[in-house]
């Protein structure tokens, strides 16, 4: 079974200040307090390859997981990653990726999106129930927040 669920937000910065956030590792360190306990990089510094793992606070749905960046294009402004150890692939997943794409509107504003594409196994199908996208939304929402906080110029100012 194969699915893609995508959300978007408008937010009031330059692309360019947006991507500095989602096309880094920044975004882990603004996410972190809100949604993990904890995020190790294990391996790169936040090029394609890098490879972090992610701890949940108490309450998620597992524990733990690893994810790989698997691809950065500057022009596009498009950074997607492939869980890559534990979590989702052993709930049947073959394919858990996210992605995030920065599309100018403006000289100061920008969409940020957020797609979550996933494939799971024959006879895993019923954990197509746990694919959601609140969480990404809440990472664009954090986002947008800290990009308005800490952006000079923006759409108001």
């Amino acid at each position: 079974m194969h699915g893609v669920l995508s959300s978007e937000v408008t937010v009031n910065v330059p692309a360019s200040e947006a991507w500095d956030l989602y096309g880094t590792l920044k975004l882990m360190d603004v996410v972190i307090p809100e949604f993990f306990s904890a995020i190790n990089v294990l391996k790169g510094n936040g090029e394609v390859g890098t490879v972090l793992k992610l701890f949940f606070n108490p309450g998620a749905l597992f524990y733990a997981f690893e994810e790989t960046i698997v691809t950065i294009d500057e022009k596009k402004m498009i950074k997607e990653t492939d869980a890559s150890k534990g979590g989702y692939l052993d709930m049947g997943f073959n394919l858990y990726r996210i992605r995030y794409d920065v599309i100018p509107k403006s000289k100061y504003s920008c969409i940020t999106r957020v797609t979550l594409e996933y494939d799971l196994k024959e006879g895993w199908i019923s954990n197509a129930q746990y694919v959601s996208l609140v969480p990404f939304i809440g990472f664009l929402r954090v986002g947008s927040n800290y990009l308005i906080a800490n952006t000079k110029h923006t759409a108001s100012g």
